[in-house]
């Protein structure tokens, strides 16, 4: 299927190093790719220890039906990650809409996640909050004797994240360390904005390629997040004056959507205390503009 449809189960691991809970998932076949068969946990595995599944879905419609389940990146005995598509929430938001947490709960409820219990779903809670269109890498804690150590983790901005992301125009520079404090724009409630007053924000955008495409530019970027505001991508590339190609809140809607993706997740579980190093797979809207760069990174 294509990006715009969210899709359920069929497996398609890659590539699994149980010794020390590090795991990355490349699929050569794109969002849309379906088959195989859950990898085999090692014979003392319990119920819960991982990485173990992967499962491929792509990208939500607001009405998918609650049976449906996101792609698996990562499971262990406290933590499950998972690959967020476009077009859904990650928390409510007060108004009844479906969300990312509600298909993850509903999902594990029905035993559809392998070495995740059913009775876990009560007790999960995202860990990130991902922008409603940002596909990607999204941490949910499992039991709540470990949430506030995950909280912390994140709070004290201790894992290394890596997106990936497609500006408008041709970047001149080739890597920019962008330190540009944001807070909200007063005069337009949805928006935040480079504010003098605002809170610290830190980027590191990394330049991987440069495209024009029908007179078009087009550039390919590695941004690393020192800090997690919102917007804060958005926001420092638009100040830079390169904003996301589909961001039509800083720059120009496209109907490729929102090309911003949460590609990478790295740190020690404080927990187990074992190295974690999550990759989601590259989505085809980045391969369809980008495939030679986004071939490299799949080999990296």
């Amino acid at each position: 299927p294509a990006e715009g449809l969210f899709v359920g189960l069929p497996v398609c691991g890659r590539r699994l190093a149980m010794g020390n809970q590090t795991f990355a998932h490349r699929s050569s076949r794109g969002d849309g790719a379906h088959g195989g068969s859950t990898p085999a946990a090692p014979r003392n595995a319990m119920r819960g220890c991982g990485p173990y599944a992967v499962q491929e879905s792509a990208t939500c419609r607001r009405d998918a039906p609650a049976d449906l389940s996101p792609r698996v990146l990562y499971v262990s005995e406290t933590l499950l990650a998972v690959d967020k598509p476009a077009g859904i929430i990650v928390h409510g938001d007060g108004t009844g809409t479906k969300t990312l947490t509600d298909l993850v709960r509903n999902t594990v409820e029905r035993g559809a996640i392998d070495h995740v219990a059913p009775t876990c779903a009560p007790e999960i809670q995202a860990l990130q909050r991902l922008d409603r269109d940002t596909t990607g890498i999204v941490l949910f804690s499992i039991c709540k004797h470990a949430q506030g150590a995950y909280d912390a983790l994140i709070a004290a901005h201790s894992a290394r994240k890596h997106y990936l992301a497609v500006a408008e125009g041709r970047v001149p520079w080739d890597q920019r360390d962008i330190r540009v404090p944001i807070g909200r724009d007063r005069h337009d409630a949805p928006r935040m904005g480079a504010s003098r007053t605002g809170k610290d924000a830190h980027t590191e955008a990394t330049v991987l390629d440069r495209r024009r495409i029908d007179g078009r530019w087009y550039t390919l970027l590695d941004l690393r997040l020192y800090s997690g505001r919102k917007h804060q991508i958005r926001v420092h590339l638009a100040h830079e004056g390169f904003p996301l190609v589909g961001d039509a809140l800083y720059g120009a809607g496209d109907t490729r959507g929102l090309m911003l993706h949460a590609r990478r997740l790295a740190f020690t579980d404080p927990v187990s205390h074992t190295s974690v190093d999550i990759h989601a797979p590259i989505p085809m809207r980045f391969r369809d503009l980008f495939p030679r760069s986004c071939a490299r990174l799949f080999d990296m």
